[in-house]
């Protein structure tokens, strides 16, 4: 063998080694993905006396910093953000994959888009990613993808309510999805039972543990009396409460919603928490408290109850386990072939 193919081979075994050490990745995802990607172009004027001269400067845009700076100022305006965006990207991403189709307002053919699926028509805060959006398109056109604003942004909003305690590391590089269809959303109910629940989340690559911390996500947010109302007067047509709930919660809650209210309940009733992302949420759960059918049910289950105790205890660290499940979280069904998809000049409409 001559040096020149054994020099090749040692070039390229060092290579491969290098490239397994070069930062964190799953596919085409990867932790700062947006380095040096959006590079922002100034023209400055200079004059003095006769002369006039003219100066082009190029500098780096913080992609994740310029989302951080956003949802500081949007956080700071409405603390509910976090649950708004916690619920945008769960129900972007187990719809057809995190790839911004839940954003898209109108379909060219007039068909409904996902925005407009029942499960979607109290999702909230699209202004803020369209802020955000715009500040890019503004600084670097054509870089910065919907999908990717949304899982940042989401981050961001968790970072802050937590006081900065859960701060994950987001992959990026994600496409935008060409395609949005109401016909196509098909969410976990929240009174599915805990072996549906599992079944639904390993159909997207998520485990049993990923589930319950996910699901720590109702930490934060209201829920409207519909979705529990049975728990209350009428649990599995008994004409009674469910026994499974705490009964001086189901005194209070009967309060806020009498039979038929379109009002809504904290879904964390600990005081002076419910808008923050803790695992008092599980501390709760244990002590039946938990609001919707499914939230309750993880603490009773065979399945999931050692995990919810475990998390309660703080045995197991919420705040770690939360960011490395949405991470996975944020892997689903995503785009990355150029082919598929885009990089939306609007997030609510395709190019």
């Amino acid at each position: 063998m001559n040096m020149n193919r054994i020099m090749f081979r040692v070039y390229m075994g060092i290579a491969i080694i290098f490239m397994g050490l070069s930062g964190e990745c799953y596919g085409a995802l990867k932790n700062g993905y947006y380095s040096l990607k959006c590079m922002s172009t100034t023209t400055n004027r200079e004059s003095s006396g006769s002369w006039t001269r003219t100066r082009t400067v190029t500098s780096s845009v913080d992609v994740e910093q310029t989302v951080r700076t956003a949802m500081k100022q949007a956080y700071n305006d409405d603390a509910s953000i976090v649950a708004a965006l916690l619920r945008m990207q769960f129900h972007d991403c187990f719809v057809k994959g995190c790839d911004a189709s839940i954003l898209i307002d109108r379909n060219k053919n007039g068909a409904a888009t996902e925005k407009r699926a029942g499960a979607n028509l109290s999702v909230r805060g699209y202004e803020i990613i369209d802020d955000i959006k715009n500040i890019f398109e503004t600084q670097c056109p054509n870089v910065v993808s919907c999908a990717d604003i949304i899982t940042m942004a989401t981050r961001d909003a968790v970072f802050f309510s937590s006081s900065g305690e859960i701060d994950y590391g987001v992959e990026n590089g994600r496409l935008d999805g060409k395609e949005s269809k109401a016909s196509n959303v098909n969410l976990p109910s929240t009174k599915i039972s805990v072996s549906d629940s599992i079944k639904a989340f390993q159909q997207k690559g998520l485990g049993v543990n990923d589930m319950v911390y996910l699901l720590g996500g109702h930490s934060v947010g209201v829920s409207e009396c519909t979705f529990f109302e049975d728990r209350l007067y009428n649990f599995g047509g008994s004409n009674r409460a469910d026994p499974t709930m705490d009964s001086s919660l189901v005194s209070r809650l009967k309060l806020q919603c009498p039979p038929g209210s379109l009002s809504s309940a904290f879904l964390d009733q600990t005081p002076r928490s419910s808008m923050v992302i803790d695992k008092s949420f599980y501390n709760q759960l244990i002590m039946k408290r938990g609001v919707l059918a499914i939230d309750q049910k993880l603490a009773n289950d065979a399945q999931t109850k050692s995990i919810v105790s475990a998390l309660a205890k703080g045995s197991v660290d919420f705040r770690q386990k939360f960011g490395e499940a949405m991470v996975k979280m944020g892997r689903i069904g995503v785009i990355t072939d150029a082919t598929k998809g885009e990089i939306r000049k609007f997030c609510r409409a395709t190019n």
